[in-house]
């Protein structure tokens, strides 16, 4: 079969491998049927991610159909791979915490994942995508990063969100957090993606990164703000946007050490909040919205694209991400 392979920071390949025929003890064989490509993976192409080594076949925004009927799972059967597969031991996981496991393996990121024909996932992440499409199916993963950060800020309608970074997450989380009925402003450094989130998405409360936006009835900064910029110097700029009493959730990794002014922090009392990955909980409330139509899932994938004609475009979507929400490569 042929898998998408990062083989060393800027070289991207289809490498043949073998077809999976066996799963282990526990584990599942998917047929993979579509694969998002996201910020991740274009870091990955870049050099620029923290956790991981060459080579590696990359995906893990994942929605694939059961290769063989096992346990309650039937051949055929349509399902959302949770990526993160964790240790079940470790004090984060017996707390209910598996998405920061300290053992924590990634697929595309620690381990080989799924920008191929079929890969084997444990039985326990996988979830049924009922009355999803296979596209649909393949985009729940990114959305679930945003819906578990907006749950781990705990929003009510009473709060003034700031969402920085209007890129794929960026937008999934600020669509979670208007949906908690928050009131939601998007900053960014491109005018051209404010300018989509207000037409695709209606948020027409936008600013331009690097301008003073604290006046006015803004003046008081935000009680929640949430980066998805993966920009270390843009997650330092936000401390000084941040209310008294407010909450900074980082939702982007980078390799950087952040750096901010303790009684600044203190006199604010707030709250600095880590967001990693997703949990079931998430995955299940991005398929609930899905379906329900609270979310548009045509809106967010602005590119389509076949395993075979990546090798040509990788390097090239890497490099103009302006315009691009979600590319979805099908197999």
């Amino acid at each position: 079969m042929a898998c998408g392979t990062v083989v060393e920071p800027g070289v991207f390949k289809l490498e043949t491998r073998h077809l999976p025929d066996h799963a282990p003890e526990g584990w599942v064989l998917i047929d993979i049927q579509a694969v998002g490509i996201c910020g991740t993976d274009y870091h990955i192409l870049e050099g620029k991610h923290p956790f991981l080594n060459y080579p590696r076949v990359i995906g893990h925004e994942l929605s694939g159909r059961i290769a063989e009927s096992s346990g309650s799972w039937t051949a055929g059967q349509l399902v959302v791979v949770n990526p993160y597969l964790s240790c079940n031991a470790c004090r984060a996981c017996t707390r209910g915490k598996p998405n920061c496991c300290s053992n924590i393996e990634v697929l595309g990121v620690h381990r080989d994942g799924g920008l191929c024909s079929r890969i084997a996932v444990p039985q326990q992440n996988l979830y049924a995508a009922t009355g999803l499409t296979e596209q649909q199916a393949a985009m729940v993963e990114f959305l679930a990063i945003g819906a578990h950060a907006v749950r781990r800020a705990a929003l009510s309608a009473d709060d003034r969100v700031l969402v920085t970074g209007a890129g794929p997450i960026g937008i999934g989380t600020a669509l979670f957090a208007r949906l908690s009925g928050a009131e939601v402003h998007l900053m960014d450094m491109s005018r051209a993606r404010l300018d989509q989130a207000t037409a695709k998405f209606g948020f027409d409360k936008t600013h331009l990164a690097d301008t003073d936006i604290l006046s006015g009835p803004l003046q008081d900064g935000f009680d929640v703000i949430f980066d998805a910029t993966g920009n270390a110097a843009a997650i330092e700029a936000g401390f000084p946007l941040l209310a008294h009493g407010s909450r900074y959730v980082l939702v982007s990794v980078v390799k950087e050490t952040i750096s901010f002014s303790d009684p600044e922090f203190h006199k604010r009392e707030t709250q600095i909040i880590g967001s990693r990955n997703a949990t079931r909980e998430d995955f299940e409330t991005v398929m609930s919205a899905i379906r329900e139509d609270r979310i548009d899932t045509d809106a967010l994938c602005t590119l389509t694209l076949r395993l075979e004609d990546l090798p040509n475009k990788f390097s090239e979507l890497a490099k103009d991400r302006e315009g691009l929400i979600k590319a979805i490569v099908t197999l």
